[in-house]
């Protein structure tokens, strides 16, 4: 199935294997409404293992060069990671690939307080085919059964007959395999895999990571978000049906349905937003609405200013440009009323171009 920068394949688990496969049949028939350069070749991007199904995509059976992350934010970092990893393969003619996790481990491990999630992981594989550094991502279910594995079993069954790994850059701190018994000096002693550690990229003087970044986006610090991130960070979705209730306060809303439990911030913000129709500036609010809603989910509701018609269903995206305020719980709809008609004028003189 082919989309728009991307090939997206499904691949059938093979007895045990059923611990790491994933169906995300609807990637498979979506479209991107952001387009891709011209110049971007496609991205093979392969769910589930592939273990005994020899043959079926050849181009996955070619020995590569990898590097194994969870790439949640694809940061400046993650993005350095991946030049490095395209020139080692230019040298060693081989492609490229990355093996990611689905969800983040720390989900499974710390199912009560799991990490607010940066991205969703059709926006990690947009922004991944977008750079034009990955030839192929392998995207594993990563539960107890994977975790469970022990390290010479995932580097024989995944390293060595899925992905069929001649080169790996990790991280020196890298662990893996039950109990994360394996670690870089476990794969630096094998022999038919050449191992190396990939370097570390500093902004402002602090290593660029995603725990960075999600302490600087709880802390409504977005300027340094962006330099992290190298671009304003955003969030993706499609428009849903929501209650209605700003359009009976005279503020409309498109209505965002958020993948994550946790969003990595909150608060009212200052965003642009592109929607099929174009570019939009907006307010927008990320969390519970206290004034009109008891605990519930968080909820992500853009106000676009001159923006008439309807975008229900339609795929935008939300980038956060400034942050206007901490969410708040109002006496009256007409404060809240009040406090939305600020939002909005201070909106427009911070995004007046």
């Amino acid at each position: 199935m082919q989309c728009t920068g991307i090939l997206f394949f499904c691949l059938s688990p093979v007895g045990m294997d059923r611990i790491a496969c994933l169906n995300f049949t609807h990637l498979a028939h979506a479209r991107y409404n952001r387009p891709f350069h011209p110049f971007h070749a496609l991205m093979q991007v392969l769910f589930g293992e592939q273990a005994g199904t020899a043959g079926r995509i050849a181009e996955a059976q070619l020995p590569c060069a990898l590097t194994i992350g969870n790439f949640d934010g694809v940061h400046l970092g993650h993005q350095a990671i991946l030049r490095d990893l395209r020139e080692e393969a230019d040298r060693r003619d081989l492609p490229t690939a990355l093996l990611t996790f689905e969800p983040h481990p720390r989900e499974l491990f710390a199912r009560n307080n799991p990490p607010a999630r940066l991205m969703t992981l059709r926006d990690k594989l947009d922004f991944l085919a977008s750079t034009g550094l990955v030839d192929r991502v392998h995207v594993l279910r990563f539960n107890h059964g994977l975790a469970s594995l022990a390290p010479e079993v995932f580097i024989d069954r995944i390293l060595r007959r899925l992905l069929h790994a001649r080169f790996l850059l990790i991280g020196d701190d890298f662990r893996f395999g039950a109990r994360r018994a394996g670690d870089f000096s476990t794969l630096a002693a094998l022999p038919d895999i050449e191992v190396r550690a990939m370097s570390t990229v500093e902004i402002d003087g602090r290593r660029a990571s995603s725990s960075l970044l999600r302490d600087a986006l709880g802390a409504g610090q977005l300027d340094t978000a962006a330099r992290l991130l190298g671009r304003p960070y955003q969030i993706s979705g499609r428009v849903v049906h929501g209650r209605q209730l700003g359009r009976q306060l005279g503020f409309p809303t498109a209505n965002i349905c958020l993948p994550f439990k946790r969003p990595a911030l909150q608060g009212v913000f200052a965003v642009e937003c592109d929607t099929p129709a174009g570019t939009f500036m907006g307010a927008a609010s990320l969390g519970r609405n206290p004034t009109v809603e008891t605990g519930g989910r968080y909820k992500l509701e853009v106000y676009l200013l001159d923006f008439t018609g309807d975008l229900y269903g339609q795929r935008v995206t939300v980038r956060f440009m400034a942050k206007l305020r901490d969410e708040a719980k109002y006496d009256s709809l007409d404060a809240l009323v009040s406090q939305i008609h600020a939002d909005v004028a201070a909106t427009r003189r911070l995004l007046a171009h």
